[in-house]
């Protein structure tokens, strides 16, 4: 019996073994394919990785300026450096370059002596505490927002009223930084500045103006600005010009400038110079100035009985002439001195006062010798003269007492007026009357001739030769 148990335990052991053995090639295919499964995983992920990191590093290298870097991966060291110090400070002066490009010259105001410019200003300096690491000389750009967190020279408009920086639609500033530290600043800046104008040749002038540009607060020993390309830095868009005026050059120079509290500082300029087209003033003021003078000429040629006519033409001409000169000075600053456009102004209005005081001295004359013609025929009684006198400065024609002057010529009007009084005086009046009426008629000029006083005639060739002298002189001298 326990025998028999004996053999049955030994042939359940080899059973077990003959299972282990049908097992074992399974079990190790099995888990060497799991390894091998493993292993190409890990090889695929390490593959992914490796090409995602070259694609990173290829998009870097692109564009490193689109590309943020992580904190730690900064290129500009900004918090380990102190910007509030110029570069270099205790050393040599940081030499700062600058170029201007004029886009526009919005306006020149002869009142408020100023003229407005938009620009774009640029300034190039080096500060190696901003350079960084680059295998292909990549720059980066920057916004406004950097600016306040890095040292930028502080240049500033001498004699500037007013000055602003375009912000639409953010602010017109740009910060490009070069991997060695050179940096370029630009701004797009509109300016209104003081121009010291000379007005002594107005409108016939030529006005030089200058926008100076200054560091405020660094002298000479601590900053040194200069034009970046000499005289190629300053440059103007071709398509600038005023209704006004022609610009006629622009130029670049520099000096020095004196404060005797804080020392010497570097100053650049910005030159123009102005030249006024004359032809709107020729249509507003010469010419006009000219026209009325003309006019008053018109006064030599009429009767110098028709005194309405005369003196309503002489006032016109000098209250035109007055009106004109009114108009010029509200456009122009009240100066100390004479300018162009007045002397010529002025010239022609005392052509047209003196063309009424030519006038008042032919009527004056006239009547005096009236007088001495009735005094001397001795056929007017003192009366009558007297009222002769006074019916002419009435109605504006001579009254002669005598009815045999049928020569004396008369406006019908003024026979009309003078038939009335003599109707109260004299009752015989209308036979010398109607013999003169007919005696007026196909001769009218030639009696107008005959009875214009010698300054009339002379001051018809005076007048106009003086005027035209006058103007060889003024144009000659001005142009």
């Amino acid at each position: 019996m326990i025998r028999c148990i004996s053999l049955l335990e030994e042939m359940v052991l080899v059973m077990k073994l003959l299972f282990l053995t049908c097992l074992w090639p399974t079990a190790v295919l099995h888990s060497s394919h799991s390894q091998h499964h493993r292993l190409h995983r890990r090889q695929q992920m390490s593959f992914a990785r490796k090409h995602n990191s070259k694609r990173e590093i290829k998009m870097r290298k692109l564009d490193s300026t689109k590309v943020r870097p992580l904190k730690t991966e900064q290129l500009l060291h900004i918090e380990d450096h102190d910007f509030a110090l110029r570069p270099g400070f205790g050393g040599s002066p940081i030499p700062v370059g600058i170029d201007v490009q004029v886009e526009s010259i919005d306006s020149i105001s002869e009142v408020d002596m100023d003229f407005t410019m938009t620009l774009y200003l640029r300034h190039y300096w080096k500060d190696e505490r901003l350079s960084f690491r680059s295998n292909k000389n990549k720059s980066m750009t920057f916004d406004g927002r950097l600016i306040k967190k890095i040292w930028v020279p502080d240049v500033f408009f001498v004699h500037s009223k007013r000055s602003f920086i375009h912000d639409t639609t953010v602010e017109n500033i740009m910060l490009r930084v070069y991997p060695d530290g050179n940096v370029l600043f630009s701004l797009r800046i509109t300016v209104s500045a003081m121009c010291f104008m000379d007005f002594s040749r107005f409108p016939l002038d030529t006005q030089n103006c200058s926008l100076e540009l200054e560091s405020y607060a660094y002298n000479e020993d601590d900053l040194m600005l200069y034009w970046k390309h000499g005289n190629k830095s300053l440059s103007t868009d071709e398509h600038i010009s005023l209704s006004q005026f022609f610009i006629e050059e622009f130029s670049a120079s520099s000096g020095l400038a004196f404060y005797s509290s804080t020392g010497w500082y570097n100053r650049l300029f910005i030159n123009f110079a102005l030249r006024r087209h004359i032809f709107f003033f020729v249509l507003q003021s010469y010419f006009p100035a000219m026209l009325m003078v003309m006019l008053s000429w018109v006064s030599f040629w009429i009767d110098r009985r028709a005194v309405p006519a005369r003196v309503s033409l002489g006032i016109t001409t000098v209250l035109t002439m007055s009106t004109i000169m009114t108009g010029v000075s509200a456009s122009m600053p009240q100066v100390s001195y004479i300018k162009a456009v007045d002397v010529y102004l002025w010239i022609s209005f005392l052509f047209v006062f003196l063309s009424v005081i030519e006038y008042a001295a032919v009527n004056y004359l006239t009547t005096i010798e009236e007088r001495k013609q009735l005094k001397k025929r001795g056929k007017a009684s003192g009366m009558y003269s007297m009222d002769a006198v006074q019916a002419m400065a009435f109605d504006g024609c001579y009254h002669d007492a005598d009815e045999d002057m049928d020569l004396s010529p008369f406006p019908e009007p003024c026979e009309e007026n003078e038939t009335r009084a003599s109707q109260t005086n004299i009752s015989n009046a209308d036979t010398p009357r109607l013999k003169r009426k007919r005696s007026l008629k196909g001769n009218v000029g030639r009696i107008i001739l005959q009875n214009n006083h010698v300054i009339d005639t002379y001051s018809r060739i005076i007048f106009p030769s003086v005027y035209i002298v006058f103007n060889f002189f003024y144009w000659g001298l001005y142009i």
